[in-house]
């Protein structure tokens, strides 16, 4: 079943870490179908405080989506995203229909 992973921007702390992360994450995306569905595109919100940014990727399951995550390849790029950002980042699966 798909599974969103959603990442939120609440504030930026450091550009430059935020730099050095845009430019490695590309090559830990797996090899598995992902498909990035938003990144950063316009926002409106309906309820809460107003983030900086949202990415949504799309992975085929949940554990996909964990694989990704928990890789050593993308954890050594993370802590460049912790340094430069607060972020809150989950998983949430989709709905079969």
């Amino acid at each position: 079943m798909t599974a969103y992973v959603i990442f939120i921007r609440e504030k930026t702390l450091d550009q430059r870490e935020m730099d050095i992360y845009a430019e490695k994450v590309p090559s830990t995306l797996p090899s598995v179908p992902i498909q990035m569905l938003s990144a950063y595109g316009r926002l409106e919100v309906f309820e809460g405080n107003t983030p900086e940014g949202v990415v949504l990727f799309a992975f085929p399951t949940v554990e996909d989506a964990k694989a990704w995550y928990f890789s050593e390849a993308y954890q050594s790029v993370a802590k460049h995203r912790h340094a430069g950002a607060t972020y809150r980042g989950f998983v949430v699966e989709g709905v079969t229909g």
